[in-house]
């Protein structure tokens, strides 16, 4: 039988310096230590893949490219450090500020025609109730689904004037007059679908009895896409256009591809990246192709950053 001390005898062990008893709430707060330890640890078995990969494929050849713009190869030397040479020479580099101007004209030129699309598109297709949205949702998304390199092979035949269906017409859509805008419209064709379907994905979380309100007010359709859904998805039309402008920037594999239609049109410093590309694998300047990569970087962030700052009261991104 469990004997049942008293508050004196408890009292009177105490002031004997007898060992204190070991109370319950100790041992579960022990026990829930140890299992949120195990969780942790569990969790960290999950994410250990992806952090491996990450200081694999990322972090530690960033870190290798760094060290490489900071060098300069030398014959009689080898390699030495150079400090921001290589910076400073990017930076007066007619070729890559060249480059750099071109991009910059086609992101402002691109971002606002794809994006409008991709808008466009999501909101006709969250207009339709027919069973035929499924299918236009998926046709519209098809061409993200396709390799990069094989759309660009693609659109390439088709501006052949060997093999395209257009070289009857004598127009020229590799030119140095029409290159830009057939680039752009290979972009367009490609990721307007990826667009649409992350606009269309937020207008899906918009409550329906706001449109049903709006159309009691009297309300159409033109009106409720213009002034209800459009303002209601601003978050995801800024990160839509924030990843299009991060990926106009970063320009590369389509021209790459098409430069050996017309190579004068096409110049191997046509974008920053062709240009860092070429400089690398071409010229074996990989120091200074490595500056003019971070400073392609650098030019990107600060886009970004600047087009976020712009957008941050319409929006709920910070």
């Amino acid at each position: 039988m469990t004997e049942v001390r008293s508050g004196a005898a408890a009292a009177a062990e105490a002031a004997a310096g007898s060992p204190p008893s070991k109370s319950p709430g100790g041992v579960v707060s022990g026990g829930r230590r140890m299992a949120h330890a195990r969780q942790a640890a569990i969790g960290w078995l999950f994410v250990l893949p992806f952090v491996i990969l990450l200081i694999a494929f990322l972090l530690l050849p960033l870190a290798y490219s760094l060290k490489l713009s900071l060098y300069r190869s030398t014959l009689i030397e080898g390699e030495v450090f150079a400090f921001l040479d290589n910076y400073k020479q990017a930076f007066n580099d007619p070729l890559f500020r060249e480059g750099v101007v071109r991009v910059l004209v086609f992101g402002l030129v691109q971002t606002p025609v794809m994006i409008g699309i991709a808008l466009l598109a999501a909101l006709l297709i969250d207009h339709a109730t027919s069973r035929f949205s499924r299918v236009f949702r998926l046709a519209a998304f098809v061409p993200y689904a396709v390799p990069v390199v094989i759309g660009t092979l693609m659109w390439g035949f088709l501006y052949s004037q060997n093999t395209g269906p257009f070289r009857g017409l004598g127009v020229d859509f590799l030119s140095s007059d029409m290159v830009l805008t057939s680039l752009g419209n290979i972009v367009t064709w490609q990721w307007a679908g990826y667009n649409m379907i992350v606009l269309y994905a937020a207008l899906q979380g918009v409550p329906r009895e706001i449109y049903e309100s709006a159309k009691m007010d009297g309300a159409g359709a033109v009106q409720i896409a213009l002034r209800i859904k459009t303002p209601m998805i601003a978050s995801a039309l800024v990160l839509a256009t924030l990843f299009t402008i991060m990926g106009t920037l970063q320009f590369f594999t389509e021209p790459l591809i098409l430069q050996p239609l017309n190579p004068g049109a096409i110049t191997a410093h046509y974008t920053p990246n062709v240009y860092a590309y070429n400089q690398a694998f071409a010229f074996q300047q990989y120091n200074y192709s490595a500056a003019i990569s971070f400073l392609l970087g650098a030019v990107v962030f600060v886009g970004s950053y600047i087009f976020l700052f712009a957008t941050r009261k319409r929006s709920a991104l910070r």
